[in-house]
C-alpha cells in the first residue's frame, strides 16, 4: 500500500505541478488556435496568460507560503538537555550528487546548517537523519542518507554521533522507519525540517507519538512590508511549487489517515 500511495503521489504531482500546469494549458489552448477552435482556444488561453502575468509581476506566491512557515517558529529559548537532534531529508541534491560524485545539498540546504547549530549547542546529543530517495524513475544503491552523512560530516558533526535512516521515500515514511532508530521511544527531539514543511511533518510525528520540538529552517516567502513588484517569475515559480504541493500533502495525508490534524500548530 506504501508503494501505491509513494508511485501515485508522485504521478499526480506531475499533473498538479502549478508550473507544469501552465505548460499543459498553452499546449492546449495553442492545439484549440491550431484546429481553428478561436472561441475555445481563447477559454484556455486568456486566464493562463493573465494568471502567468501576475505571477510573473508580484510575489503572490507568499500568499500560499507565508501561512505554512508562520505556523511554527524556533523555540526562544532551547531546553536544557534533548535525546536527540531529528533532520528530514530534503537538504542533500541526490542526483547532482551522484552525477559529480560529490555531496551536493538542495534547496533544503539550510537543513544542514540547522543541525550544525544545534549540534554544537548540544555536543554530546546524537544527530538522526531520515531520508532515502523521492525519486520514481531513478534506481541507486547511493541514497539520501549517504549524502547527508557527508554533509552532516563536513558541516562539523562527528560521525560516531551521527544516527541515519536511508530507506524512507517521503514524509510519513520518514517518521515509522526512524522510529526504530530513535535512542528513547518517549524521548524529546528537536525537529529540523524547512519551515513550510514543519506542520505536515509535526502531524505526522504526533501521531507516531514521537515528541519532537519544532527547529524550522529554510524560509522562501517574503513579509508583507518586503513584498513588492519585481518581474521574477523564477523566483515567484520557486516559491509557489512547494508552497502548492505541501498544501496538497497536508490535505492527503489527512484524507489517507497519515496525521491526525489537517493544519498542527505550535503547542503553547
Amino acid at each position: 500500500m506504501d508503494n501505491l500511495f509513494f508511485i501515485i503521489s508522485k504521478l499526480a504531482w506531475s499533473l498538479l505541478s502549478p508550473t507544469n500546469l501552465i505548460v499543459v494549458l498553452m499546449t492546449l489552448g495553442t492545439i484549440q488556435l491550431l484546429r481553428n477552435k478561436i472561441s475555445a482556444a481563447k477559454k484556455i488561453l486568456i486566464p493562463t496568460v493573465l494568471v502567468s502575468l501576475v505571477l510573473l509581476a508580484y510575489p503572490v506566491s507568499d500568499y500560499l507560503m507565508h501561512p505554512l512557515e508562520t505556523r511554527f517558529s524556533k523555540p526562544e529559548i532551547l531546553p536544557e538537555t534533548i535525546d536527540g537532534i531529528i533532520v528530514l531529508g530534503g537538504g542533500e541534491n541526490l542526483k547532482i550528487s551522484i552525477a559529480w560524485n560529490t555531496a551536493e545539498i538542495g534547496g533544503g540546504g539550510d537543513r544542514f546548517i540547522g543541525a550544525a547549530t544545534l549540534a554544537k549547542h548540544y555536543p554530546n546529543t546524537p544527530v538522526i537523519f531520515s531520508g532515502g530517495s523521492g525519486l520514481l524513475r531513478f534506481d541507486t544503491t547511493t541514497t539520501g542518507g549517504d549524502i547527508a552523512r557527508k554533509l552532516l560530516i563536513a558541516v562539523g558533526i562527528d560521525e560516531d554521533r551521527l544516527i541515519i535512516e536511508s530507506q524512507s521515500r517521503n514524509t510519513h515514511e520518514n517518521f515509522v522507519l526512524l522510529k526504530d532508530t530513535l535512542p528513547k521511544v518517549d524521548g524529546s527531539y528537536l525537529l529540523i525540517t524547512s519551515a513550510f514543511h514543519m506542520a505536515r511533518s509535526v502531524g505526522i510525528a504526533r501521531q507516531q507519538n514521537i515528541n519532537v520540538l519544532p527547529y524550522p529552517v529554510d524560509y522562501y516567502s517574503n513579509k508583507s512590508e518586503f513584498r513588492q513588484w519585481d518581474f521574477s517569475l523564477l523566483e515567484h515559480l520557486q516559491t509557489l511549487e512547494p508552497a502548492w504541493r505541501e498544501w496538497i500533502g497536508l490535505t492527503v495525508y489527512y484524507w489517507t489517515g497519515k496525521t491526525s490534524e489537517w493544519l498542527p500548530k505550535q503547542n503553547l
